[in-house]
């Protein structure tokens, strides 16, 4: 099988890991830098192309690792390839609806799956107002879009929030706004799931001073079994974004677990080291089982 590998580098962990296990398993796998990959539309049928090559037809399936500084562009290269019924670990509807959080949060409500209290506004004349609605300081602030704990800042004070709110409203930056959960103590759960099953869980815990558990921002990890309703709440999350592969994040708080993200990108190395389960193995399982059907 030939198997295309959205990814910018083979430095990154993720994709190498990915590589190996396909290779292992005697399939062809490549590298696309799908930053620099172009789809040329018009009076011919479109194509994809890496540089001048056309590569709209050279493979059975793709994985998608899209950055979310290039969450549209990459988007848009998957769709081109579902639409020339190439197989995707990822479709492109749902890396957008996973990237944005509001949206995915917006998508988590409606079908029932707990979040903490969210509130999202783009009125600066009424921060004050923002904050009461979340039951005051502390507060946490997201960018709609970011990874790894980019741009999620905990403002402990009515002032540091306000502040730091009307700077993001004056950048024209679209943020949300959440009910910081004390009882959670800097942990939170990683569930990874391919294929609509979980495959591998642990628990993150921050580093002293630090309240993002993110492994990139040093976070230690430790394999732990998710409680039947923590797999509930991560299986329905992710079928509702239709995602093939994807890590769920959860905190627990003093009414039950919380969704705080789905990560339609999710990393190996934290979990892989944590679990010691071939996750990268898993995945290039999905794609054959799935890539060989749609060559029924």
């Amino acid at each position: 099988m030939d198997i295309g590998l959205l990814s910018v580098s083979m430095a990154v962990y993720s994709t190498r890991r990915i590589a190996q296990e396909a290779e292992k398993r005697g399939h062809y796998i490549e590298l696309i830098d799908h930053t620099k990959c172009a789809v040329k539309l018009g009076a011919q049928t479109p194509k994809v192309y890496l540089n001048e090559e056309d590569i709209t037809n050279e493979f059975d399936a793709i994985i998608p690792r899209i950055g979310a500084k290039v969450t549209k562009h990459g988007a848009a290269i998957v769709y081109e390839f579902e639409l020339n019924g190439v197989f995707t670990t990822a479709k492109s509807s749902s890396i957008i609806k996973a990237r944005n959080k509001v949206k995915t949060l917006q998508i988590m409500t409606r079908c029932g799956v707990p979040i903490p209290e969210t509130l999202f506004s783009i009125n600066p004349d009424n921060i004050e107002t923002q904050l009461t609605l979340l039951g005051g300081a502390p507060v946490i602030i997201k960018l709609q879009e970011g990874t790894q704990g980019l741009g999620v800042i905990l403002a402990d004070s009515k002032k540091s929030a306000k502040s730091i709110i009307d700077t993001f409203y004056k950048m024209d930056t679209s943020i949300l706004l959440q009910r910081f959960i004390k009882e959670s103590n800097g942990e939170d759960i990683r569930i990874f799931i391919v294929g609509n099953k979980i495959v591998a869980s642990m628990k993150r815990t921050s580093e002293a001073g630090e309240f993002r558990s993110n492994v990139h921002r040093g976070a230690s990890t430790l394999a732990i079994e998710p409680t039947a309703y923590e797999s509930k709440i991560a299986l329905r999350a992710v079928k509702e974004l239709d995602l093939g592969v994807a890590g769920v994040d959860l905190i627990r708080s003093k009414n039950g677990p919380l969704l705080i993200e789905v990560n339609a990108s999710p990393g190996l190395e934290g979990i892989e080291d944590a679990t010691g389960v071939n996750i990268a193995k898993k995945i290039i399982e999905y794609v054959e089982e799935n890539a060989f059907k749609r060559r029924k």
